[in-house]
């Protein structure tokens, strides 16, 4: 056997995760988490960084970098449409002016066995755009809503891990976006769930 193989560890799966979004003050009819936290899509868990460039003076064969506030992505998540309307619910709240209904999200990672391995903390979470299904006569595809939001920060941390354990990047985001995500095994409406594992990032 090849003993370079013995350390090798297998890489997660993008089918195994759990979303997870609690609203600070859910609305009426809307209980935490949101949608039993059954997704069975979830993407925008990102960070950017642009730096500032200059050349230094008298120096032309080198670039100097500064860096500049931290971005974050938007974060979209799916799922099968049924009659239970949390995120129509949590989106017609937090369009309310001098409303405040953010979420405290949780978007976990599993490894292949369904262990919890990485978790992304996402703070703040906001929705910023909500989509019903697209309706097609010849066609027997589940029907899907769709929500995309925004967050302050993202921190990623080993599963179960709690508190400042988390890698993080001591930078303060000048544009938060991001979602909350709610997540879990099943996913609703007949549409095979995705289970997470913890997956931790952190910026703050």
């Amino acid at each position: 056997m090849n003993p370079a193989f013995e350390n090798v560890v297998a890489p997660y799966v993008t089918h195994r995760f759990e979303v997870v979004l609690n609203v600070d003050k859910p609305p009426s009819g809307v209980t935490n988490p949101l949608c039993n936290a059954a997704f069975a899509e979830c993407s925008g868990l990102d960070m950017t960084m642009e730096p500032e460039s200059y050349q230094s003076g008298g120096d032309n064969q080198r670039q100097v970098h500064k860096p500049k506030p931290v971005t974050y992505g938007r974060l979209t998540l799916r799922r099968g449409m049924t009659d239970t309307l949390h995120l129509w619910a949590w989106f017609a709240a937090a369009a309310k002016p001098g409303s405040n209904s953010k979420a405290q999200g949780e978007v976990t990672l599993w490894d292949a066995s369904g262990t919890p391995r990485l978790t992304f903390i996402l703070e703040d979470c906001l929705p910023v755009k909500i989509s019903g299904p697209s309706f097609n006569a010849s066609s027997t595809q589940i029907a899907l809503e769709e929500l995309q939001l925004v967050y302050a920060t993202m921190t990623l941390r080993p599963a179960g891990e709690s508190g400042g354990g988390g890698l993080g990047i001591g930078i303060s985001a000048g544009v938060s976006v991001g979602a909350s995500v709610s997540g879990g095994p099943g996913l609703s409406g007949g549409i095979s769930a995705s289970a997470g594992a913890s997956a931790s990032f952190g910026i703050g």
